[in-house]
């Protein structure tokens, strides 16, 4: 599966039109089975499945710790659109109410209205209890130097990315993918099966921040999200009541800060 292609397209200006040879970035399935049984089928960018599988196990709530997890590959190979996820016994026993429900909302389209979806989603996420500040400068500087990590954007200008950085802004993973929350659980994925997730202290996102990307950090155990975009009222809503620290770019200059002010500091 190819990570992004070339192809001739028509560029028309005024009265010129020629031809024109542009990058686009590949899309495709993938299926995640969980004990041999169809979970899900999310659309992304080839690439890190392994990783992709693990993020999203642990910010959908199927696995906790990386030993939860006593098998996980692709069914033919590295070239692949299929992944297998075995649990241990132990925790299948925990989740098996929740696999059988799936009710843990992993869709914007979940039929339930604001108030109601954070109530069941601060019911299953624990606050995250962590302290650690950022210098304002240090998170501005994170955003602004975003590009230098997204060489599938540079080529295709149709990715989104995510970094993940410890408590000195240092990143730790980065990962890129068509979907904003593909790359978010790639990213994750990466520091959960290396044992490193204890490290991460800050997402920093090309997209919005939405209340999947919240309950994704929350998950992990990241207590401040900075974004390009600005969020939404649900992610803010969800992100105060986790005790978490949500940002954006402001217009000119600084940031704009909606919850967990104390974090970032100077």
């Amino acid at each position: 599966m190819s990570v992004y292609s070339n192809i001739t397209i028509i560029h028309k200006d005024g009265t010129k039109i020629q031809p024109v040879s542009l990058n686009i970035i590949g899309e495709e399935p993938l299926s995640i089975r969980i004990d041999g049984k169809p979970y899900s089928v999310v659309m992304r960018t080839p690439g890190d499945e392994i990783s992709h599988a693990a993020g999203f196990c642990l910010s959908e709530g199927i696995a906790d710790t990386p030993e939860d997890i006593t098998a996980l590959a692709c069914c033919d190979g590295s070239d692949s659109n299929v992944v297998t996820v075995t649990l241990t016994e132990k925790q299948r026993l925990k989740i098996s109410g929740y696999l059988e429900r799936r009710s843990f909302i992993s869709q914007t389209s979940c039929g339930l209205c604001g108030k109601e979806l954070i109530q069941d989603l601060t019911t299953v996420i624990d606050p995250v209890c962590d302290d650690t500040q950022f210098q304002l400068s240090s998170a501005l500087t994170c955003l602004e130097a975003f590009s230098r990590h997204q060489p599938l954007r540079q080529k295709t200008r149709s990715t989104h990315a995510a970094l993940i950085v410890d408590a000195d802004t240092s990143v730790l993973s980065a990962a890129e993918d068509v979907g904003r929350h593909n790359a978010v659980d790639k990213a994750i994925g990466k520091l959960f099966l290396d044992h490193n997730l204890f490290r991460a202290k800050g997402l920093v996102l090309s997209s919005r921040i939405s209340y999947e990307l919240v309950q994704k950090a929350a998950r992990a155990g990241i207590p401040i999200i900075l974004a390009v975009s600005r969020p939404t009222a649900l992610a803010v809503s969800l992100a105060s009541r986790l005790d978490m620290t949500v940002a954006c770019l402001a217009p000119e200059t600084g940031l704009y800060i909606f919850c967990g002010e104390q974090r970032l500091i100077g």
